[in-house]
């Protein structure tokens, strides 16, 4: 008998190939599932966490306007108070005094201490004080930084996703390897694809390891 007609020959060689094949092909296929499924539970992921941060921002940009809206209200109480303080006219000045917003005050309260009309030194204004503070703009403040935490989440969501896109060709890969080691008649030839088709899977199946995992309850 030949060597070629050796290679040919069936025998427990063949066999133990077929087996392996087959089980390359029946984790392929359920490992694409497998990572379909999650790529489609990471676009919901991101698409949820992108909802929210479309609310966080609506709400930090109201805060926003808030803050802006009360800032000016300082000032120009602030300004009419100079003007009628300037003036001498101190009945108007304390008529504006009273009505200083709450948040206001201390700082105000704060600046006059420095005494600004003989002290060089002082700050020019009650806004450049430590005590001017809106919890208006805090709120803004902490909504930015959740919004870009929320932004960073769909960021990784996304990248989640695309990974398990990616594996699902991984698999792909190793369906072909698998499927064409099953049309070569030359056993050796059958033996380097699928070397090939395994060394994928294990390379596929060891980067999903590290993968996060999104279960439907």
């Amino acid at each position: 008998m030949t060597a070629a007609g050796a290679d040919e020959r069936p025998g427990r060689g063949r066999t133990w190939q077929e087996v392996l094949v087959t089980i390359l092909l029946v984790v392929a296929a359920l490992g694409t599932s497998w990572s379909s499924y999650q790529a489609t539970r990471w676009t919901g992921e991101q698409a949820k966490v992108a909802g929210r941060l479309n609310a966080i921002r609506i709400d930090a940009a109201r805060a926003q306007g808030l803050a802006q809206s009360q800032s000016q209200v300082d000032v120009a109480t602030f300004i009419a108070w100079v003007d009628a303080d300037r003036r001498g006219e101190a009945d108007i000045a304390d008529f504006y005094a009273h009505r200083f917003r709450p948040e206001f005050r201390p700082a105000f309260n704060a600046w006059m201490a420095t005494r600004p009309s003989t002290n060089p030194d002082a700050p020019p204004t009650p806004f450049a004080m430590p005590q001017y503070q809106l919890a208006s703009h805090q709120e803004a403040e902490r909504l930015d930084a959740a919004a870009a935490a929320s932004t960073a989440e769909v960021l990784r969501d996304l990248q989640t996703a695309s990974n398990y896109v990616l594996t699902v060709v991984l698999y792909a890969v190793v369906l072909f390897f698998a499927g064409m080691s099953t049309k070569i008649a030359g056993r050796r030839l059958r033996w380097i694809l699928i070397g090939i088709g395994c060394l994928v899977f294990v390379i596929a199946i060891a980067w999903i390891a590290t993968f996060p995992v999104s279960v439907e309850i």
